[in-house]
């Protein structure tokens, strides 16, 4: 019997994948320049299709009751978190298309490094794809974007308000910093994301999280990465007001 070759199977996959993400792409772009409620209908309608392909994992993989049920609560934190982050980042700034904007960019630094130097593997148990020249590259990518959106909305500052910031010790200098800072950060905790999805899919014996999207798997494959570093932005953002209570 003749064994399927992977890299032809992915190759006539091709036209599938591409349709999907540009259907993906379309819905996305349409609910961000709709705004308002449709965005916020969208993220709301992302956000319960993760949570129920957490639960098929979760019931794949986990026998026990009560370890189920804290699996279930600990999706409702994690996914309802990141979710109410892209809530208030949707009408803020930095927005949350800059987020989702940095997470591809960790996406595209990783796979494109990933492929052309290869190297050791982070964790190859579970996610055997995944090299430290990949997560090279997705810091990389992830710090070039956030310098060059930096550099532009500066560009775009009044003279007046930029001449105030430097008096106040922020300005350019400050900001590009941060960038320099952030975009690691962004990078790898965009990539325990992926892992952490990588995890679970492995222990309940599944290639993808579920079936939604034709070449591409479920939604939290599409969104492993978004949702940790929203969850993270979210902590980021409560734990103050907590501990100052």
């Amino acid at each position: 019997m003749a064994v399927a070759d992977p890299a032809a199977t992915k190759r006539s996959d091709l036209p599938v994948r591409i349709a999907s993400a540009a259907v993906m792409v379309t819905v996305a772009g349409g609910a961000f320049w709709l705004g308002g409620w449709f965005l916020t209908a969208f993220i709301a309608v992302i956000g319960l299709g993760i949570f129920a392909e957490w639960v098929m994992l979760v019931l794949a993989f986990e026998r026990r009751i009560m370890a189920r049920v804290r699996w279930l609560v600990s999706g409702v934190v994690y996914i309802g978190l990141g979710c109410q982050s892209a809530l208030v980042l949707k009408s803020g700034s930095p927005g949350l298309l800059d987020v989702v904007a940095s997470v591809i960019a960790v996406d595209i630094g990783a796979y494109f490094a990933g492929r052309t130097f290869g190297g050791p593997k982070i964790a190859p148990a579970i996610s055997p794809s995944k090299t430290w020249s990949g997560l090279g590259g997705a810091i990389l990518a992830v710090t070039a974007y956030l310098l060059a959106r930096t550099w532009m909305a500066e560009s775009a500052i009044d003279p007046q308000a930029r001449l105030e910031a430097v008096h106040e010790g922020l300005g350019l200098g400050f900001d590009l910093l941060m960038a320099l800072l952030t975009g690691p950060l962004i990078a790898i905790v965009a990539q325990s994301g992926d892992f952490f999805e990588s995890w679970m899919k492995r222990r309940a014996g599944v290639k993808d999280s579920g079936r939604l999207i034709p070449g591409h798997g479920g939604l939290f494959d599409r969104a492993d990465g978004l949702i940790a570093v929203l969850f993270v932005l979210g902590l980021i953002r409560i734990i103050p007001a907590i501990v100052g209570r």
